[in-house]
């Protein structure tokens, strides 16, 4: 059994910046590919962010590349996702994921002011 769980969500302003964390249990956190995505208010989910299980190859939605970071720490078993420069349609829950299996959190609000 995998346990993700997401913190680091809140409400900021347009422009501000938050950093959520995942922390992972269950299984060798290491080996695995993961991703975060989201899901604003009356749409579907969505691809974000996803990191190697080594760290080196990252990749990102068009939507938010140039403004977010995927990182992860496999001797914390977490992975971050900085974001910056945040806009009104960022907001959404972000949920954290292991790419290619059916594991996810319970996600964490994101709510950004204009």
């Amino acid at each position: 059994q995998v346990q993700l769980v997401e913190s680091g969500g809140g409400l900021v302003q347009t422009g501000g910046s938050l950093r959520l964390s995942c922390a992972a249990s269950g299984r060798t956190f290491s080996r695995y590919t993961m991703g975060w995505f989201r899901q604003a208010p009356g749409k579907g989910r969505e691809f974000v962010a996803r990191i190697s299980w080594s760290g080196t190859t990252t990749s990102y939605a068009d939507s938010v590349k140039g403004r977010f970071t995927i990182s992860r720490d496999n001797a914390k078993n977490t992975v971050y996702l900085q974001m910056n420069s945040l806009k009104p349609e960022d907001t959404a829950v972000y949920y954290c994921t292991m790419v290619g299996y059916n594991y996810w959190g319970q996600g964490t609000q994101v709510t950004v002011s204009s």
